[in-house]
């Protein structure tokens, strides 16, 4: 099995806000071994620009956000996007997630908005929550 896996902002944030959740554990598996994380540099600015709008919401400084970028920078599988089918879905920004996905031949995009990604399967790309992920990975 694949276990690359395209990780989408929503999870993101959403181990950020809290250690107590799974998108806590899927966020502090990067760079485990468990699966490869995909990166593009439009999927590395989303999450800078939304992390950052989380200073004062949490504990997090502008300095921590940058050590963990700065981290998954460092452990992610890099990949440059050449080519473009937008629109194929709802909205822009998962369409980026998309074409990610594509180009890193992952089977997965974790997210909490499955739905959003629906037509993903055309592409042989199964969108998934983080729970779903790592009970597929032995995460969990």
């Amino acid at each position: 099995m694949n276990k690359g896996i395209v990780i989408d902002t929503n999870v993101f944030i959403s181990a950020l806000r809290s250690k107590k959740g799974i998108s806590y554990r899927l966020v502090m598996a990067i760079g485990s071994g468990l699966f490869d994380m995909n990166i593009s540099v439009p999927l590395i600015l989303e999450y800078e620009s939304a992390a950052k709008r989380l200073i004062g919401e949490t504990k997090l400084t502008s300095g921590d956000i940058d050590d963990i970028i700065d981290y998954i920078c460092s452990v992610a599988k890099h990949w440059k996007i050449f080519y473009l089918w937008r629109p194929f879905l709802k909205d822009p920004k998962d369409d980026m997630v998309l074409e990610l996905a594509v180009t890193a031949k992952s089977n997965f995009i974790a997210t909490y908005n499955k739905k959003d990604f629906q037509g993903s399967e055309n592409f042989g790309i199964k969108a998934v929550t983080p729970k779903e992920f790592l009970k597929k990975i032995g995460g969990i």
